[in-house]
């Protein structure tokens, strides 16, 4: 195993299969975010919502979003994978880490499943006190690492 699958391995066990997400989208020069429910399968991030929303067209017709949680930021292209009631692996993690969204959402008709395939990924770390920043570009397979002065 090289060392940016060996730093994925590492990065996507720590993140574990399921966590709220803030979910940035944009659409003519306007950016919207909101917090998602969000299941991780195979390194890829998957999360549903309705049709009838804004973020539901701002995805459409633009598939270029970020993630966001604690110290992780997430860059990726977004693609509609069908409705979430047709997903078994996602509806089980949905039902494991988010019971009430999953009774409550995962079954409407006007629902939609989208998956996110990861493009880059940043994260802080803190060790002995100085902090580093460790990028992660997955379309050149490239880890990268290093300590970020402060002044």
């Amino acid at each position: 195993m090289n060392i940016f699958d060996n730093e994925c391995e590492k990065l996507f066990n720590q993140m574990g299969n399921g966590r709220k997400m803030v979910l940035s989208t944009s659409l003519n020069d306007k950016v919207t975010s909101r917090t998602m429910s969000v299941v991780i399968i195979n390194k890829h991030f998957y999360f549903q919502t309705d049709k009838n929303f804004r973020k539901y067209e701002y995805l459409l017709k633009n598939p270029n979003i970020a993630l966001c949680f604690e110290n992780v930021q997430i860059e990726g292209i977004s693609e509609e994978i069908g409705y979430p009631s047709e997903q078994v692996q996602f509806l089980s993690m949905y039902k494991k880490n988010f019971k009430n969204s999953y009774e409550n959402y995962s079954f409407l008709e006007s629902e939609r499943l989208f998956v996110v395939k990861p493009v880059y990924i940043q994260k802080w770390i803190y060790e002995n006190g100085k902090p580093f920043i460790e990028k992660y570009c997955f379309e050149e397979n490239i880890y990268k690492r290093k300590v970020c002065l402060l002044k």
